[in-house]
């Protein structure tokens, strides 16, 4: 199950300690648990008619552990197409997941062992394999989110376009988790900088955010406060 709706609000959820929550501006410790079980927050979402569900393992990037297991359950207890990000760092780690799940999202190792997007997409396709930029002010952040570097976000999206990247993710830090709503520009930078399918998330607040990344050409949005919180309306209607 790998199609998309040519705009697709993709729910998020974020795995921190076995729980589903969101992370304010991407700081771990501070959190709001918004179900004890990321399989309920998983199946409500489905319920609702989520087709793709973006999962995130929060230990796994911060590499203080890992919740694979409760992400096999996830997967394996819903009707829908399940993305996995968070610590996956090496091919063979990429091949793990993919053997299970639909689609696997390289932030870290597609900065700095670049090659492992190439065996990647060569061995199981573009469709299957994003690279997630995640910025903060513009440049790109790692391991993570707690290292900032000095890549430009922008010049990195036309890099890996380059590369045979075919599906970006695009996550602004600074608004992540706020309610804020969506700060335009650099989401304009992105959708010039990467000709491909191209999602983004941080800040949604309300559906006038996700009409804004509609009318920048986006594809698609990842959204988790928002819609935990009940300030965007899911499922959109026509």
């Amino acid at each position: 199950m790998l199609s998309l709706a040519m705009f697709d609000v993709i729910p998020a959820v974020d795995i921190q300690r076995g729980r589903a929550v969101r992370l304010y501006e991407g700081d771990p410790a501070r959190e709001t648990v918004y179900y004890p079980s990321p399989v309920e927050a998983a199946l409500h979402w489905v319920g609702l008619g989520a087709s793709w569900l973006h999962v995130v393992d929060l230990d796994a990037a911060l590499g203080r552990g890992t919740n694979r297991a409760l992400v096999l359950e996830l997967a394996a207890a819903v009707d829908a197409a399940v993305e996995i990000g968070g610590g996956v760092r090496s091919v063979d780690a990429a091949q793990a997941w993919l053997e299970r799940l639909d689609r696997v999202i390289l932030g870290t190792v597609a900065i700095r062992e670049p090659e492992v997007v190439d065996s990647l997409i060569a061995d199981f396709g573009p469709e299957r394999v994003a690279v997630s930029i995640d910025a903060r002010g513009g440049r790109v952040a790692v391991h993570g989110w707690s290292e900032v570097t000095d890549i430009d976000a922008a010049e990195l999206a036309g890099r890996v376009a380059e590369q045979g990247v075919r599906h970006l993710i695009y996550t602004d830090i600074d608004r992540d988790g706020t309610l804020r709503g969506v700060d335009a520009e650099p989401v304009r930078r992105m959708r010039a900088a990467f000709p491909h399918r191209l999602v983004a998330g941080g800040g949604v607040g309300n559906d006038a955010d996700l009409e804004l990344y509609e009318r920048l050409g986006l594809d698609g949005a990842i959204v988790g406060r928002a819609l935990y919180e009940g300030t965007i309306t899911y499922p959109r209607t026509a």
